[in-house]
């Protein structure tokens, strides 16, 4: 049994892909305490783990996001924004949080906003006169929006793993977004008054009309999501497909979609999904193992001789998932801890769906926080900013963020109001 933390230790270090790392210990485990004749209905029970059907929607609106993103929607959107807050003091910065915000509601992933707006904001702002530093952060901070305005692909995973529904988890997710903008917003507000950054000049910025009606068909995709969903005319994952189709028309409006941009969308989305989908995999497999180990059960006793229940209990999970987020990978971090931690929350009656809004949250922060701080790689990368000063200017972003993910858990009506009035199931 001593050898396995040693090669769980050995393999990290070599840089294994984590879904082949934690696969192969757990099976070893396995073999170690002397459960080797359970490993015989292992395939049964990773089938069980991916046979979901919230699942079927994430390659979809993947798909969308990868069709939307090849269709040259990035400028557009930017002209829009820039049509309605480019006229304020610290313009640009507001302009960066808007286009996340209307990015958020076709690719739902803070890598995809990152990638995507890194290379257009950082140097047209350092043109503009604002420090570097400054611009690749706000373009980091803002991007964490992706995943918690609708559609989401964080929150398909977690729907999936709890049995939460995944479009009461998307209606609660627009409030906490809108609500993270506008701390956004009014922090760059403050900043650009303290730092004298410029503001838009009127002869600068795209009439509001024209630039409206050149972004209509990619506003549309969100309204659409999220339209079929409130109205119970769609599942989840028949809105995913909407999606894909009005992404295809979009597409064909702005730059006329050939086959080999189409091919390139699906070849990129069989990539993502297949890394989400072992990394399922190979987490179901630790779940099981825990299951044959008591694990969850060891933790359950643990929690409660500490005496940890409600409130206390929440910000255990806080504590837990923010750490976890500055050092995995969203996903793993999310069907790694989920099935350890989240059943006993659910037991002392927390709603799933405030839940899950949280932890989202929660984990998203840590998309913009090192060590590992994967937003912060991709920005420092595409425009050459050193990732350790680029973390510093982050800082106050973190903080505000913080503070919104504490008064989240504090007032569950802020995740809860809109599922209950679209009468959503929210337990």
């Amino acid at each position: 049994m001593w050898f396995i933390p040693i090669l769980f230790v050995v393999l990290l270090i070599s840089g294994t892909a984590f879904a082949y790392l934690m696969g192969a210990v757990s099976v070893l485990t396995f073999v170690a305490v002397g459960k080797a004749q359970f490993l015989s209905i292992l395939p049964q029970r990773i089938f069980a783990q991916l046979d979901v059907f919230a699942f079927m929607a994430m390659p979809m609106f993947i798909l969308t996001a990868e069709i939307m993103g090849r269709a040259g929607v990035t400028r557009r959107l930017i002209d829009f924004a820039m049509s309605i807050v480019g006229r304020f003091r610290g313009g640009l910065g507001h302009v960066n949080i808007l286009t996340s915000v209307f990015f958020a509601g076709i690719s739902g992933s803070a890598i995809a906003d990152s990638a995507a707006l890194s290379r257009t904001f950082v140097p047209e702002m350092k043109a503009r006169g604002y420090d570097p530093y400054y611009a690749g952060a706000i373009t980091a901070a803002s991007s964490m929006i992706g995943p918690i305005i609708p559609p989401s692909i964080i929150m398909i995973i977690y729907g999936g793993l709890t049995g939460t529904s995944v479009a009461a988890l998307f209606i609660a997710g627009v409030v906490p977004g809108m609500l993270l903008a506008a701390a956004l917003m009014l922090l760059n507000a403050g900043i650009a008054i303290v730092k004298k950054h410029p503001g838009g000049k009127s002869d600068d910025l795209p009439r509001f009309w024209p630039s409206f009606l050149h972004a209509a068909p990619a506003l549309c995709l969100p309204l659409v999501i999220l339209g079929s969903l409130v109205f119970g005319l769609a599942t989840p994952t028949e809105g995913s497909a909407i999606a894909v189709l009005v992404a295809l028309l979009a597409g064909q409006f702005y730059t006329g979609l050939t086959w080999r941009m189409i091919f390139d969308a699906v070849e990129a989305t069989a990539r993502m999904t297949g890394t989400i989908f072992i990394i399922l995999a190979a987490i179901s497999v630790l779940g099981y193992l825990a299951g044959q180990l008591g694990w969850s059960q060891a933790l359950a006793d643990w929690v409660e001789s500490f005496g940890m229940t409600g409130t206390r209990y929440f910000f255990f999970l806080v504590a837990i998932f923010l750490i976890a987020g500055m050092f995995m990978d969203t996903p793993v971090a999310l069907t790694l801890l989920v099935p350890l931690f989240v059943p006993q929350a659910l037991e002392q009656g927390i709603s799933p769906i405030h839940l899950g809004i949280v932890l989202c949250f929660n984990l998203c922060i840590g998309l913009i926080t090192p060590p590992l701080g994967k937003c912060l790689v991709v920005v420092s990368a595409l425009t050459s900013l050193n990732y350790w000063r680029l973390a510093w200017a982050t800082l106050p972003f973190i903080v505000v963020q913080v503070l919104l993910l504490l008064a989240l858990v504090y007032w569950p009506a802020i995740s809860l109001t809109l599922p209950r009035l679209f009468e959503l199931s929210i337990n």
